[in-house]
C-alpha cells in the first residue's frame, strides 16, 4: 500500500528534517522505497538548501528535484513573505501534482513541512492547508525545551482542527540543560492523543532510536 506522512514541528529549528531522514532510512530498512519531499523551502547557504539536501540524501530512489522541492527561497524567512519578496504565489496544486508524482515512484514519500503547522504558505493558506491538500497523516516533532507543552498541546489541537489523522510523536531532545526532561515528556505523553514513536536524545544518530517506531505506523 502507498502511503505517505506529513512531519510538522512545534517551531522552527526543532529537528523535523533529522527524524523526517530517520524515518525514510527506517522504511528503507524494511525494503520499503521511501522518497522524501520538501515541498517549501525558505533559506539557502551558498546556493544549497541543506533540509533538501538531506532528504535527498535520505531517500533511497532517485526523483526530479522539482518533485522532491517545488519551491525554494533564498532568505530565511516565513514562507509567505520569501514567495512574496520572489513575484511566486505558493500553488498548494502545484505541490499535490508533485506529490502524485512521488507517489507513483515509492512506495512512502516523508513530506517535511516548513515551520510550524500554521505557518502562512500564501495570502490564504497554511502549512495545515497543504497537509489537508495531500490528505496525510501528521507526525509531529516536539522540541523539548522551556515551553514546549504548550507549542505541543496547542499543535496537536490544529492537526486534530484539521480533520487529519494525528499518527503521532516525536519528543526531540534538542536542549541538553532542559530540567525535568522526562517530566516533560510523561506530561505530553498523557495529554497527546497520539503515540510516542520515539525519544531522540540530544546530538546523537537517530537512525537507531527511530526504527522501531516506524513499525508503530500503520502502513
Amino acid at each position: 500500500m502507498r502511503q505517505g506522512y506529513f512531519v510538522t514541528g512545534t517551531d522552527t529549528g526543532v529537528g523535523k528534517t533529522t527524524i523526517s531522514c530517520a524515518l525514510l532510512r527506517a522504511f528503507a530498512a524494511q525494503g520499503k522505497k521511501a522518497v522524501g519531499m520538501k515541498p517549501v523551502v525558505a533559506g539557502s547557504e551558498n546556493g544549497r538548501w541543506h533540509d533538501v539536501e538531506q532528504l535527498i540524501a535520505a531517500s533511497n530512489i532517485n526523483a526530479a528535484r522539482e518533485y522532491v522541492n517545488p519551491y525554494a527561497f533564498d532568505p530565511p524567512v516565513s514562507p509567505h513573505i520569501a514567495a512574496r519578496q520572489a513575484g511566486v504565489d505558493i500553488d498548494l496544486a502545484v505541490i499535490q501534482r508533485a506529490y502524485q508524482a512521488l507517489s507513483s515512484q515509492a512506495d512512502i514519500v516523508i513530506v517535511e513541512g516548513a515551520g510550524g503547522f500554521l505557518v502562512p504558505l500564501n495570502a490564504r493558506q497554511t502549512g495545515a492547508d497543504l497537509a489537508r491538500a495531500l490528505n496525510l497523516p501528521v507526525i509531529l516533532v516536539a522540541g523539548m525545551r522551556l515551553g514546549c507543552l504548550n507549542h505541543a498541546l496547542l499543535t496537536a489541537q490544529a492537526i486534530h482542527a484539521s480533520g487529519l489523522p494525528f499518527a503521532g510523536w516525536v519528543a526531540n531532545c534538542i536542549d541538553p540543560q532542559m530540567q525535568v526532561l522526562e517530566e516533560n515528556i510523561a506530561t505530553l505523553e498523557q495529554r497527546l492523543d497520539g503515540p510516542l514513536l520515539g525519544v531522540v536524545p540530544f546530538d546523537l544518530e537517530m537512525d537507531v532510536h527511530i526504527h522501531e517506531s516506524a513499525g508503530l505506523l500503520e502502513l
